[in-house]
């Protein structure tokens, strides 16, 4: 068994590639118009994807509602970070921090829809 991909709705798609994909880096693997007219964007890396559903006729209001944070795991939290901010300028949650416990380096910003995103550097 294994996790492939968490949906998310998005309130506009170029918005949220230009977030996930140009400024985050990562990668658009595949896409498709469902018959309902809804297009749906899949970014993501090695292991699982994002599915942005996106409905040009209004869809669904975007509500982050209690979804605590999606996690993204790279190489530098703080190259990262600063390359977000830089294309994105997307509101911190959390500068980058170290979290000794566990070895992980993380920040949190949020998306263009408000969905919150934890930046993860495995430091061992």
């Amino acid at each position: 068994m294994d996790v492939i991909h968490t949906a998310l709705w998005v309130s506009d798609l170029e918005r949220t590639r230009e977030f996930y994909v140009d400024a985050l880096g990562l990668t658009e693997n595949w896409s498709f118009t469902a018959d309902d007219g809804v297009e749906n964007v899949y970014v993501g890396g090695e292991n699982a994807e994002f599915q942005f559903k996106y409905d040009p006729d209004g869809g669904p209001k975007i509500d982050p509602g209690t979804m605590a944070h999606v996690a993204v795991g790279v190489e530098s939290t703080d190259e990262t970070f600063e390359r977000l901010s830089e294309r994105a300028d997307p509101p911190v949650h959390e500068e980058p921090t170290t979290m000794e416990k566990i070895d992980r380096r993380v920040a949190f910003v949020e998306d263009p829809d408000g969905y919150v995103v934890e930046l993860v550097e495995r430091l061992e």
